[in-house]
This record gives C-alpha cells, sequence and structure tokens, in this order.
C-alpha cells in the first residue's frame, strides 16, 4: 500500500490532470496569484503535463522564465505539445529529472511542487536541493492530496524535513481536500 501512495502519476492518465472539473477546483490564477509576478524566474516541479505551468508562463511574461521540471520525458512531451507554436514556448523550459536529482541548479524567485512531493523517495534532498536554488526572498508552495495519499502526520513530517533543509513554513492558501504550506529560507 505504501508503495501506491508514492507511486507517480503514469504518463497515460496525464489527461486526468487538466479537467474542468480541476479549473473550478483547483484555478491557477486564484492559488499562484498572490505569489507570481512579471518578470520573476520560477520552478514547477514535477509540472506533468504544464497544468500550471501555462498559466505561469503567461504571468511571467517575456522578462521572466519558466522551469518546468519532470521526472517522466512523456509528460514534458505533452507540455512541449501545448506550447508548440505560441509565445511563451520561449519563456518555458523543460527539465527532465532524476530520481535523485531535480536537474535545475539555475536561481528561482518560487518553486511550485504541486501533488508530487509524497512521490519523492528522498523529501530531505529535495528540500536541500530546493534550497540552494531558490532566492534569498524566494518562495515555495507545497501542496499535496489529503486523501488515499498524504494525512496529517505525513504531511507534518514532510514538513519537518523542509525545516531540517532550513526553511520556515507558514500558512498555505486553503484548498479543498488539500494540504498546504509556503516555506521559505530561515534567515537566523
Amino acid at each position: 500500500m505504501k508503495e501506491d501512495k508514492n507511486r507517480v502519476c503514469p504518463v497515460e492518465l496525464s489527461r486526468s490532470l487538466d479537467t474542468r472539473m480541476r479549473r473550478w477546483l483547483q484555478n491557477p490564477k486564484k492559488i499562484l496569484a498572490p505569489y507570481i509576478k512579471e518578470g520573476m524566474s520560477v520552478l514547477d516541479f514535477g509540472c506533468g503535463p504544464g497544468y500550471f505551468t501555462i498559466w505561469m508562463g503567461k504571468v511571467v511574461g517575456e522578462k521572466g522564465k519558466v522551469i518546468a521540471a519532470d521526472l517522466q520525458e512523456g509528460m514534458l512531451e505533452k507540455l512541449r505539445e501545448k506550447i508548440a507554436g505560441t509565445s511563451i514556448k520561449e519563456i518555458i523550459k523543460t527539465v527532465k529529472c532524476d530520481e535523485d536529482d531535480i536537474n535545475v541548479s539555475e536561481k528561482v524567485d518560487f518553486i511550485l511542487a504541486f501533488y508530487v512531493v509524497h512521490e519523492v523517495p528522498d523529501k530531505e534532498n529535495l528540500f536541500n536541493s530546493f534550497n540552494k536554488i531558490l532566492n534569498d526572498n524566494g518562495k515555495v508552495l507545497v501542496v499535496e492530496p489529503k486523501f488515499f495519499h498524504v494525512s496529517k502526520k505525513e504531511f507534518a513530517s514532510t514538513i519537518s524535513k523542509a525545516e531540517k533543509a532550513g526553511f520556515k513554513p507558514f500558512s498555505g492558501p486553503r484548498l479543498a481536500f488539500c494540504h498546504s504550506s509556503i516555506l521559505q529560507i530561515r534567515k537566523d
């Protein structure tokens, strides 16, 4: 059972990540507008087929950049297909992660980790990687699904691992059926 909880969403189910119901429950603008502004450099970690990535690209604009990182080349290909021939194609850079390396070294102002941290075997390494690339005043938004995936106790354990990596947690946005936290690098 534990293995199922940590299973990566297969590319074959990518359509389920971009539906009308999801747009109603998890509207990218409502969730991300407080954190992402024009000209920022952002990372969509575990971007899947680009549900949040495309909105981010429109907001950061020509002066900004979105790094869309995913473990599965098939998910990145779906995203590339969606943005082909659009103006945001030049703003969004796709990066294939490895199981133990996010493969991103450039500094960013914001990191989104939406429904993905529970899939990562080494959370300490993940948060240490985030700490290395996040600008001093940057933020990380971690959102995890409550039901059948991440219990309150498991989410607390995840946030504790982020704290060990040098982050200070704050309450994240209130989202139906989700746990969320905003992380900032501790300055003490």
